[in-house]
């Protein structure tokens, strides 16, 4: 038998190794930047078209590279960040490997111009599928540019699986926000199908984030502060209020580099303990200075994963300065021993002459266990009617037109005068109750304002109002984007929104199926929207901005979560943020029409989430609960 087993060709080698380096467009963009960065350049523009499918081109004006290194550079493991095994524990670049430029040049057309300042001539590279095309000389700027083509071109397979150019552009505004974070006294900016999203000059870390994310943020970052000899913390986090129902705003950087620690996560969310609403996540940007020889960032083909060497140390040290930034500027509440109180501060000092005795007026003959029926009271009460018949006019055989009313059975005298017990109930309550005796309808009860008890002949049923109507709102959604059969509200006045770039790009794809459900949204500028009107059936009280970023909260966190396409995203997000809350008391009518649209549906059962909306429970299980056969 033959021998079998072979070398791979080098261009082979290449595109498999590429499959863990660059995994989508935006995987080049961050190796791209992360050489520039390395390469000591103080202004870097990144420009994208097709989403980075068809080019991704970076701009700097770093140190440049040599005829040589220019041509060495997309070898695979060529690198100048390390020169032994010993360097991976001092690395402070942001690349060592040597991989990102041979993996990219293996699937994509590349052209690489690049100069160093002492140099008077340039050179331009042209690479296709890991093989040189040429080289020549060139007078070129100071820096390097480096212009990706088509990529995954001579891998279909890989670009067919490639998401729609909205995904793959808000995962290449993702690396760009991470590195700008870090990075924020370079200017950044990006360029995508020749508009500019993003320009921001060399700043302070608080500008960086208000020019990323929007200047609404200005009022929302906490600053944080901290120096201990395992690591040094710095950054802003987010106040409490601002929590959002999705997560993307987190970010850790370790030594500038960023990083996903779900342990460390776990420390931030920790310090927000009793603050936090219940399923939201705050923002924070947190720097983690440590020595380079405590971790380990060689776990993982991106970088984003670090071993460190006392994680326990820093779980603690994290967790205890956020809580404190929080205590330190108000958000938890907190008690300042320090601070001078004195109810005299609360004291009018007046002359000894100018102080007078409180004078009490009572009737010593109140007796409030008196009989309601004694002379006493009636006498009260014929003054009390003489009274009201000279202000009001009303005549003192007012009861006579009230002895009218008693003229019926005797279940309807009865249950008048248990509504006279309970006088004490809202006027709502009071309409329903008397519409009820009048009409034979069927009764139905609340539990607590969130669940609705129906009886049946083999028991009763339990119906959680909130899940019921986010069922008949989303079977209600679909239909609507279906048929394009939205109906529209508009309102008084025109409302603005405000979104970061990302949610711009994410609401201009889903624009057209918004506007289907009733929303009457157009761009105004390049972050801004107008909304011009909601859904017709959204209700009064509703506000529009509001109801308009939960939606593309939820629709971003069900698209990360659920995999779900867009109008059933849509569906679903709406119905939820739409929906009835819990403590929303319902009318016997109210009820009866919820139910009714309930079992209308198609999965009157099954909630959104995949839920029970309706719980049965029989007779003969309370027979059992009271334990009677």
């Amino acid at each position: 038998m033959s021998d079998i087993i072979q070398l791979l060709p080098d261009s082979v080698a290449n595109q498999i190794a590429a499959g863990e380096v660059v995994q989508r467009p935006a995987s080049a963009v961050k190796e791209l930047i992360e050489n520039a960065i390395d390469a000591g350049a103080d202004k870097i523009k990144l420009i994208v078209k097709d989403a980075g499918k068809s080019l991704i081109q970076v701009i700097d004006n770093g140190c440049g590279m040599s005829i040589t290194d220019a041509r060495l550079c997309f070898e695979r493991h060529a690198t100048s960040k390390i020169r032994q095994a010993e360097d991976l524990f001092a690395i402070r670049t942001m690349g060592f490997r040597g991989e990102a430029l041979a993996s990219i040049a293996a699937i994509a057309q590349v052209e690489l111009k690049s100069r160093r300042v002492e140099d008077e001539l340039g050179t331009i590279i042209q690479i296709e599928g890991s093989k040189v095309v040429s080289q020549q000389p060139e007078a070129l700027p100071a820096g390097t540019s480096i212009c990706v083509k088509n990529l995954f071109y001579n891998i279909p397979a890989r670009r067919n699986f490639l998401k729609s150019n909205s995904v793959e552009m808000r995962h290449i505004i993702d690396e760009f926000q991470r590195v700008a974070l870090a990075h924020p006294r370079i200017f950044f900016s990006l360029h995508s199908e020749g508009n500019e999203l993003f320009h921001l000059p060399s700043e302070t870390l608080k500008q960086r984030i208000v020019h990323l994310f929007g200047n609404n943020y200005n009022q929302r970052l906490v600053p944080v502060e901290e120096d201990t000899t395992i690591i040094t913390v710095s950054g802003f986090i987010g106040k409490p209020e601002f929590a959002k129902k999705t997560r993307g705003e987190q970010f850790f950087f370790v030594n500038k580099r960023f990083v996903k620690d779900p342990y460390l996560h776990h420390a931030v969310m920790n310090a927000y303990e009793d603050i936090l609403p219940t399923d939201t996540y705050p923002l924070y940007v947190l720097f983690i200075e440590i020595d380079p020889s405590k971790i380990d960032i060689n776990v993982h083909p991106t970088k984003t994963e670090i071993k460190y060497e006392d994680d326990k140390a820093m779980y603690a040290i994290l967790r205890s300065t956020v809580k404190r930034s929080l205590g330190r500027y108000n958000i938890t509440p907190t008690l300042d021993f320090n601070q001078e109180t004195s109810f005299t501060n609360f004291i009018t000092n007046k002359p000894l002459e100018e102080i007078q005795a409180p004078t009490i007026s009572f009737n010593p003959n109140f007796n409030p266990f008196e009989d309601a029926k004694s002379s006493s009271a009636s006498s009260r009460a014929s003054s009390y009617a003489a009274g009201l018949e000279k202000k009001t006019g009303i005549p003192q055989n007012w009861d006579s037109l009230y002895q009218i009313t008693q003229e019926g059975t005797p279940e309807q005298l009865s249950l008048h005068e248990e509504e006279k017990a309970f006088s004490s109930v809202s006027a709502r309550e009071h309409t329903s109750s008397s519409t009820i005796s009048q009409d034979p309808v069927k009764q139905f009860f609340q539990l607590h304002n969130r669940f609705i008890v129906s009886q049946i002949h083999s028991g009763f049923m339990l119906i959680d109002q909130q899940a019921a109507h986010e069922r008949i709102l989303y079977e209600h959604y679909m239909e609507q984007l279906e048929h394009n059969q939205g109906s529209s509200q508009q309102s008084l006045f025109p409302q603005t929104v405000e979104l970061s770039p990302a949610d711009c790009v994410l609401m201009e794809d889903i624009l057209p199926e918004i506007q289907t459900l009733g929303f009457q949204v157009r761009p105004f500028g390049k972050t801004t929207f107008i909304v011009d009107g909601i859904p017709a059936d959204l209700g009064q009280g509703i506000h529009e901005t509001k109801i308009l970023e939960q939606l593309l909260e939820d629709f971003k966190n069900n698209k990360d979560e659920l995999q779900l396409n867009k109008r059933e995203n849509l569906a679903r997000s709406l119905a939820k943020n739409a929906a009835i809350k819990p403590g929303t008391a319902l009318d016997n009518q109210e009820m009866a029409e919820l139910i009714d649209k309930l079992f209308a549906t198609q999965s009157p059962s099954i909630s959104i989430h995949g839920k029970p909306i309706v719980v049965t429970i029989t007779l003969q299980e309370l027979m059992e609960r009271f334990n009677r056969n």
